[in-house]
């Protein structure tokens, strides 16, 4: 057997230790949350998606630089713009908004990315002064400049990176413009783990060592991991992947009572930091 030395323990009693939360913190983000400017649908993914307590564990501050990695259609935006607008500044790395010909999936992007920015600034009272980059993973290897932010967080979109061979491309990235000290926050559907080397699930899903794995080779030290954002029920075995589950019900009404029983998706919730020794 392999000794487990007083570090190793030490490292993994920090890893599975609960961090204590700030009640205070916790109550300022909830408001946001629970906003009268969000949908009923978006406030309804309150309880599957726990925006508050989640971006407590990642160390959030009202005072931060803070940027949010492809917002998509704003859910998490919503909560992080009227937190940090009057102490912080919120970035988002937006989609890029012009059309690309006959591609298909760029355009549906690019409308997404006009949306939400229209939305935003539409509405700066409740937002705030936004920063809006456009960004590409696939042609762009910056959103922002070099030791600039205190925080970083992406949500759910590690799959599709990993998908088009740009996760290493993304993680560089958010490396570069983060501060010694700063801190990647990421949320995302989380494979089952049938050993130390294989995992198991359908589309949409990631395995959570191979997640680790890959930001840590880029320079950065996982330093805390949640359950906050898990869910049992999911058995991650459906004919279309996590998509069946809400929000998308892609099964549409094929047992789809079935599918809003189980909720949103199993997922990870992953605390980084990047420290001097890894600059």
């Amino acid at each position: 057997m392999k000794r487990i030395t007083s570090l190793s323990i030490l490292l993994l009693s920090l890893l599975s230790a609960p961090v204590l939360a700030d009640a205070q913190n916790i109550e300022a983000l909830q408001q946001w949350a629970d906003s009268d400017k969000r949908s009923d649908n978006n406030k309804k993914r309150n309880s599957h998606r726990h925006p508050a307590q989640t971006l407590d564990f990642f160390g959030i501050t009202e005072n931060m630089n803070v940027t949010e990695v492809w917002p998509v259609k704003g859910w998490y935006t919503e909560v992080l713009a009227p937190y940090l607008k009057n102490n912080g500044q919120l970035t988002i790395a937006n989609f890029k908004t012009l059309t690309h010909g006959d591609d298909k999936k760029a355009n549906y992007y690019a409308k997404l990315g006009r949306k939400l920015s229209t939305r935003i600034n539409s509405d700066a009272a409740y937002f705030g002064s936004v920063l809006e980059v456009p960004y590409d993973p696939t042609a762009d290897t910056s959103f922002g400049m070099p030791g600039s932010q205190d925080l970083v967080v992406a949500f759910r979109n590690i799959h599709n990176w990993d998908t088009d061979g740009v996760f290493k491309n993304v993680i560089q990235a958010a490396f570069d413009v983060l501060k010694t000290g700063g801190v990647l926050g990421v949320v995302e559907h989380k494979a089952d783990q049938l050993s130390d080397m294989s995992s198991s699930a359908v589309e949409g899903y990631t395995d959570e060592s191979y997640v680790i794995s890959v930001i840590e080779s880029i320079g950065f030290k996982l330093v805390g991991r949640s359950g906050i954002n898990a869910n049992p029920k999911d058995t991650k075995n459906y004919p279309k992947g996590v998509y069946a589950l809400p929000p998308t019900l892609a099964m549409g009404a094929v047992e789809r009572q079935k599918y809003i029983a189980i909720g949103e998706s199993d997922r990870m919730t992953l605390k980084f930091i990047k420290s001097a020794k890894s600059e």
